[in-house]
């Protein structure tokens, strides 16, 4: 069903025309005109945004991002204990890439050999945001004497690099068809990373 385009939210429309083309089509058959078609706009308001398809691509990753970080830090702030938080932060920063590709599994592969140059910048400032919000928590359970560590910053950044093989990026086609195994292994992750820092041990 296509979107009325107002100025305000018109690169959300296209983001979100994108995410439904993504799943429909693939990456490779996606077209702008398919994009324009999608949201009921003319082509080139596209082109007043985005400049390609594969930046289309890109802002739609940042978009995930942006609202990963919200979530990581409504987790930090929940009120449980450091260690819950924590682990749940991790779970968090693996399952909600998953599942905001999970819906176009067979062609995720083919758009990230697309973008994957442009994205790999990227992710350099995705990790070192999310570092930021797990030193926070790290020096808050230090702090309660629940956990034992040097460096927040060195620590949060080796938590990212721990839990990195199991995003999306970085799993096969049947792995990222397979939530709940995904899940279990980033649940015991979690819990050894986190016990890795507990004082108790």
């Amino acid at each position: 069903m296509r979107a009325v385009a107002v100025r305000e939210d018109i690169r959300d429309l296209i983001l979100d025309a994108a995410d439904r083309l993504l799943a429909r089509y693939g990456f490779k058959k996606m077209t702008m005109d398919d994009l324009a078609s999608e949201v009921g706009i003319a082509k080139g308001t596209i082109y007043l945004h985005f400049s390609s398809k594969e930046e289309v691509a890109l802002y739609r990753i940042d978009r995930v991002i942006a609202r990963l970080y919200e979530e990581l830090r409504k987790a930090a702030g929940s009120g449980e204990k450091p260690d819950v938080r924590l682990r749940a932060m991790l779970i968090t920063r693996v399952m909600f890439r998953f599942d905001s590709v999970q819906h176009y599994a067979e062609n995720f592969d083919e758009q990230l050999a697309t973008i994957r140059p442009a994205l790999q910048a990227r992710r350099e400032k995705y990790f070192e945001e999310e570092a930021q919000i797990f030193a926070k928590i790290l020096q808050e359970g230090r702090q309660q004497k629940a956990f034992s560590f040097r460096d927040a910053h060195y620590t949060a950044h080796s938590l990212i690099v721990a839990t990195n093989a199991l995003l999306p990026s970085n799993l096969k086609a049947g792995e990222i068809k397979n939530r709940q195994a995904v899940e279990e292994r980033i649940s015991q992750v979690s819990l050894i990373l986190v016990n890795g820092l507990s004082v108790k041990n």
